[in-house]
């Protein structure tokens, strides 16, 4: 967690990023290292998390952090506790909660009110749009005998 404060840290003195950083640790030893990159990179999704999953996943050429734990100095949002799940790794420690993120402006809240309303209802409503043309890829995937299953 160490490395992980003093990368989010260097993170905000650079000015390349946000206080967020994360590192990921396989047998004691870091794999991934992240730091929030979201305006360096024009990427509303290079949160520190997400930014360390995809270099781990490349280093262990693999698409699953199976055996892996995350550190992260703050509680993960929506989006990266979405990806953390999808990971698999098998524990996250993280520094500051969700609520000190808010204290400084980072308040997910907004998300997690949304993610709890029916589709329609949301801000950004989900519409169903070509269901049956799209069904095609999951027929076709259904029926692949070769798949890797994730």
């Amino acid at each position: 967690m160490r490395k992980a404060i003093d990368l989010s840290l260097e993170n905000v003195r650079s000015g390349r990023g946000g206080p967020f950083a994360a590192l990921v640790v396989k047998d004691g030893e870091i794999i991934a290292t992240g730091v929030n990159q979201v305006t360096s990179a024009f990427d509303p999704t290079a949160h520190a998390e997400i930014v360390a999953i995809r270099a781990a996943c490349l280093a262990l050429k693999a698409f699953q952090l199976t055996g892996c734990e995350i550190y992260t100095t703050c509680e993960p949002c929506p989006m990266c506790m979405g990806a953390i799940y999808w990971a698999r790794p098998s524990k996250v420690y993280f520094g500051n909660t969700h609520a000190d993120a808010a204290r400084i402006g980072f308040d997910d809240s907004f998300i997690y009110e949304q993610l709890r309303l029916a589709v329609f209802e949301r801000e950004i409503p989900l519409v169903p749009f070509m269901r049956e043309e799209a069904l095609a890829a999951f027929e076709e995937w259904e029926k692949k005998t070769d798949k890797i299953r994730y």
